[in-house]
């Protein structure tokens, strides 16, 4: 159920036996041969697969993140710190002032972490707020996945390659993953080292594995929703 398929007079109903929400957070970057959205993409996904499961409730992404990076591929839109921080900020206070007091951002972009850091000022600032944050790739279950077939997770590879996600014809086996000069570059340096953007790696793998992925981390994500 998605906050767009509702009127605030739904809204007003649903907060009389509910107070959940899942928060959407993700990025507009260059992913290889996968679509720019596709951090925003995965989580919604099981953002939705999770509301079908339990009714809560599905608010719109945040399309944008932290990018910077990839800015010297055309497509890449991206946000300040400062810009991510405040705009997290508000949403979170805005869902609060309604009634929203557990709430599930399910974040698609690694980028994104400052604004995770300042939200646990905000939920330190508003009473009964019960607040979590999911980076469904980094989590032990996807960790678990990869372990289990020997095929090691990154950007832009198998990991984030479901078929909702694949929009362009995929290369067949693997990248060498390129030498990384420092761990903070600049756009033009990075799209030098990347290339097509791909971390490196398996650029696919079956359908089986990519199931059990999602499976994986939807399972994560109906545990968190309890908010024990």
């Amino acid at each position: 159920m998605r906050l767009e398929d509702l009127n605030w007079m739904d809204v007003e109903k649903y907060l009389q036996h509910e107070d959940r929400l899942m928060l959407i957070f993700g990025s507009t970057e260059q992913h290889g041969y996968l679509s720019l959205l596709t951090d925003i993409k995965i989580p919604l996904a099981l953002a939705d697969s999770a509301s079908q499961a339990t009714g809560v409730l599905v608010a719109p992404p945040l399309n944008f993140g932290v990018s910077p990076y990839f800015l010297a591929y055309p497509g890449t839109i991206s946000l300040r710190v400062s810009t991510l921080i405040a705009a997290a900020e508000d949403i979170v206070r805005s869902a609060y002032g309604h009634g929203f007091r557990r709430i599930l951002i399910i974040n698609g972009h690694g980028g994104n972490s400052p604004a995770r850091n300042h939200l646990h000022e905000v939920n330190n600032s508003l009473p009964d707020l019960k607040l979590n944050w999911y980076d469904w790739w980094s989590s032990h279950s996807a960790e678990a996945v990869a372990v289990k077939h020997n095929i090691k997770p990154a950007h832009a590879n198998w990991l984030e390659a479901f078929q909702f996600t694949v929009v362009g014809d995929m290369p067949e086996g693997n990248k060498t993953p390129p030498k990384v000069p420092s761990a903070i570059v600049d756009a033009k340096t990075a799209r030098e080292v990347y290339g097509d953007g791909s971390f490196g790696g398996p650029y696919r793998v079956g359908d089986d594995i990519m199931r059990e992925l999602f499976d994986a981390a939807l399972e994560d994500i109906l545990k968190l929703l309890e908010f024990d």
